[in-house]
């Protein structure tokens, strides 16, 4: 399984216990979604190798306390640690209209409904308290909240979005 045809899970975080069972924080909102997995990818190295999951169960919030198959002391549980996990992009449901998953929408187009075309998104950025749309403008980077009250339509088929943005949003960033 390549990287690239995945998306990430989330890192373990913690041992919970002396017989293998390990602590991941998701990157999630939804926990409950992955309760039910039945393996998942740990990157180690430059490689994604698959674990089967024993059993799993929430654990405090975003935690998800996992117990692998044939990970059943301290020392395999501490080689896993820090390390991340994917699942396939093919597990994730189908998302319907203004929702999407921010890998999906790298390279649509960004349309404001009153500016006219801003550009191409080249990422989303999650690490700020607002995610953000990254978009190339002729070579600028303009940066575009992700807030459903600004989101108009996704347009899957043209891998267009429209946006009705404050006024002079975009203005700050193109002169």
């Amino acid at each position: 399984m390549r990287k690239e045809d995945c998306f990430y899970v989330g890192t373990i975080v913690n041992k919970f216990s002396f017989k293998g069972e390990l602590l991941v924080k998701l990157d999630t909102d939804e926990p409950e979604l992955f309760l039910e997995m039945e393996s998942v990818f740990i990157e180690i190295g430059k490689n994604l190798v698959p674990f089967f999951v024993e059993r799993s169960q929430l654990h405090k919030s975003l935690l998800l306390r996992v117990k692998f198959e044939d990970v059943d002391d301290e020392p395999m549980a501490d080689s896993l640690m820090k390390r991340e996990l994917y699942l396939p992009l093919t597990v994730l449901p189908k998302l319907e209209g203004t929702q999407f998953y921010f890998h999906e929408v790298v390279g649509y187009e960004i349309i404001d409904t009153e500016y006219g075309s801003v550009g191409t998104i080249t990422g989303v950025n999650d690490t700020t308290s607002q995610a953000l749309f990254e978009v190339d403008h002729n070579g600028d980077e303009v940066l575009i909240p992700i807030n459903d009250e600004f989101i108009e339509k996704v347009d899957r088929e043209n891998k267009i979005i429209t946006v009705n943005t404050p006024e002079g949003l975009i203005d700050l960033y193109i002169s």
